[in-house]
């Protein structure tokens, strides 16, 4: 038998699971899950003849060894910052390895040994970064086959709730990391290149500088830039581009709403504050507001954000309790991003019964034979239920299918790497289609940059 261990057993490895034990049989698979929680990993298993569960601390460096030393395959489901305890064992035991996340500088810096080895480190193998890499790759090297210049490249995914269970004013609910959420944006100005000019966001103008996206069926969504676009101009091979942009979608006017917590101060992670767990709701939103000794702090947050209590955006935060005087942060030497998480997790977390939606949209301008072409290509995903999630689905699903491929020799390409190169990407999109991971493709006329209104020059 072949053996996986997967290490981290969270909500996003629903999927990933499943498939692996589906597969278990025909493929001749053991599947070893590891978690902190040994009553977590077993659930996993659904006591499954060829699964088992196991309690595992990543930083029990025995435990660890043992565990991976027993696997053919190590999928690692753990947060990014906690890989390289893994990865350094599966190079000093020469075990494959496969992560949905970024490639770190520590990461990249076992590329050299792991080809030495013969060793497959697939990273970056998920959703946003993964199923965004494949099929803009195909896409990519497609139009270059045909002797096409790619001259504009833009890709955004949203990770939303479906409209079915769309029940509140912010229309958002977390479907992922609600850390992450909070944090968006933070850590330095958001880079794109637009018609060939460098142009960077600040954080505290990330979210008011938004550009539109029409999805046929689904309606208009918007965009905020993420962080760095730039790094993929070398990855996906567009050293004559002119505009590259990657950002993240939402329901339009959520990013005017969540501007409001940037302003005052809310979602900054760099200090703690006092007496944190005891802070009420309505005292927490106090701290950021100015003292009055008539003022309600209803008022005092109305004039700090200018807005009236007619606004829609002042319905959006009473829809958030934010005023209430019983609730308590319950969260010792908080941020004052951890306190707003709390918050936020109280009223935007999944339903048993609620469906949530990827979404993915690319633009693809380029120059043939004189002239301009462009393709846009979208995919939308529902998901079940709160457990198999459409997130879970499009994060858990090609990181399988990736183990899978190293197990049978279909990836063999060494070192440490992205999935960008075609004995990756073409198996497993062919693959996710049948679990209804598809792109629609259009062939539309060249409009450039900025169509449809947003980001402006």
């Amino acid at each position: 038998m072949r053996n996986i261990l997967i290490i981290g057993a969270g909500r996003s490895a629903t999927s990933l699971i499943q498939y692996l034990l589906n597969k278990s049989q025909s493929e001749d698979l053991f599947i070893t899950i590891g978690d902190l929680s040994l009553e977590n990993a077993q659930k996993f298993t659904q006591g499954h003849s060829n699964a088992k569960g196991i309690e595992l601390d990543v930083f029990n460096e025995a435990a660890r060894k043992k565990a991976i030393g027993e696997a053919d395959l190590v999928i690692s489901m753990l947060p990014a910052r906690f890989h390289m305890e893994a990865a350094k064992d599966c190079l000093a035991l020469g075990k494959h390895m496969v992560t949905a996340s970024y490639i770190s500088k520590e990461m990249q810096a076992l590329d050299e040994e792991a080809k030495s080895k013969g060793l497959v480190f697939m990273n970056e193998i998920g959703l946003d970064p993964g199923i965004d890499h494949m099929s803009a790759m195909q896409v990519i090297d497609g139009i270059k086959e045909q002797g096409g210049n790619i001259i504009l490249f833009e890709s955004f995914t949203g990770g939303l709730i479906a409209r079915e269970s769309d029940d509140n004013l912010w229309h958002y609910k977390f479907t992922w990391n609600p850390r992450n959420v909070v944090l968006a944006g933070q850590g330095g100005a958001a880079e794109f290149i637009q018609e060939g000019s460098y142009k960077y966001i600040p954080y505290h103008r990330l979210f008011r500088r938004t550009e539109y996206l029409d999805i046929e069926g689904h309606g208009r969504f918007e965009a905020y830039a993420n962080r760095n676009s730039l790094k993929y101009q070398s990855i996906y091979g567009l050293d004559d581009v002119l505009t590259l942009y990657r950002g993240t979608m939402r329901r339009v006017g959520f990013s005017k709403a969540w501007n409001m917590f940037v302003q005052l101060g809310m979602t900054d992670d760099t200090y703690a504050l006092k007496n944190s767990e005891n802070l009420t709701y309505r005292e927490f939103v106090n701290l950021f507001l100015t003292y009055s000794h008539t003022d309600s702090v209803e008022l005092k947050m109305r004039y700090a954000l200018k807005i009236d209590q007619d606004d829609l955006m002042w319905y959006k935060l009473l829809e958030l309790d934010l005023f209430n005087n019983e609730k308590t942060i319950g969260i010792k030497n908080a941020t004052p991003a951890q306190a707003l998480q709390k918050i936020l997790m109280d009223k935007w977390s999944l339903k048993p019964e609620d469906k949530d939606m990827i979404v993915m949209y690319h633009k693809f301008g380029y120059e043939l034979n004189g002239e301009k072409k462009q393709i846009d290509s979208n995919m939308v995903l529902i998901g079940k239920d709160q457990t198999y999630t459409a997130m879970a689905a499009t994060v858990g699903l090609p990181v399988a299918m990736a183990a899978l491929k190293i197990l049978n020799k279909e990836i063999i390409t060494p070192g440490v790497q992205l999935p960008i190169k075609k004995e990756v990407y073409e198996p497993i999109l062919k693959e996710l289609r049948e679990y209804g991971v598809t792109f629609k493709e259009h062939h539309v006329p060249y409009l450039g940059y900025n169509a449809i209104g947003g980001v402006n020059g």
